[in-house]
């Protein structure tokens, strides 16, 4: 019985085992190390353990240990398709106050923004690995795209922005509030009149 429970609870997160949520469901840890060492599970991070078969999510072990992170910058453009090449570093956006120096010890880019921004366009995509991480939208990561255009490799950012602007489910409105917001409006503008 309490095997079936572990195992639906590992099906249930694509082969991942959280000790957090095992205890929820009524089963001890003494267990829980037990039906680990039997299946080979590997621990992958505190309270995270996965399955033999599984290559580990790298995005998605982040958020789970981090649930305050939402991946932003060339780590949005790539996991919401604008642009192909895969980010260099990792990159996520906190808010302020949050203490993020293990984040920066493990080489991940954190930048701090005002707690009334950092949930502007937040959404749920899925990682490479089919796992649902925290992510900006489209228009956030373009509007973002756009203020750190200096800092970006030229190449990726006119294909984001180009992706962006090609995109049948884009929404223009939605982005000039946003531009609004984080202050790029007049920046955002000229490109989407250069483009359209």
């Amino acid at each position: 019985m309490k095997q079936d429970v572990l195992k639906k609870l590992s099906d249930n997160n694509n082969g991942y085992l959280f000790t957090a949520e095992v205890l929820r469901n009524g089963i001890s840890k003494t267990y829980l190390a037990k039906f680990v060492q039997k299946n080979e599970y590997e621990r992958v991070a505190h309270g995270i353990y996965a399955a033999p078969d599984i290559w580990p999510d790298e995005l998605y072990l982040l958020q789970k240990t981090n649930p305050k992170i939402i991946f932003s910058g060339e780590t949005a453009l790539y996991i919401q398709g604008l642009t192909d090449r895969e980010y260099r570093r990792i990159e996520v956006t906190v808010p302020e106050g949050y203490n993020a120096v293990h984040l920066r010890k493990k080489n991940i880019k954190v930048k701090s923004i005002k707690k009334e921004l950092y949930e502007l366009g937040k959404t749920v995509a899925e990682s490479s690995y089919g796992n649902q991480i925290a992510v900006y939208d489209k228009e956030r990561v373009v509007c973002e795209a756009i203020i750190n255009r200096k800092k970006m490799d030229v190449q990726m950012f006119q294909t984001a922005v180009k992706e962006y602007m090609s995109d049948s489910d884009r929404k223009l409105q939605i982005l000039v509030q946003y531009a609004e917001k984080l202050g790029v409006r007049d920046e955002v503008m000229k490109y989407m009149e250069v483009l359209a």
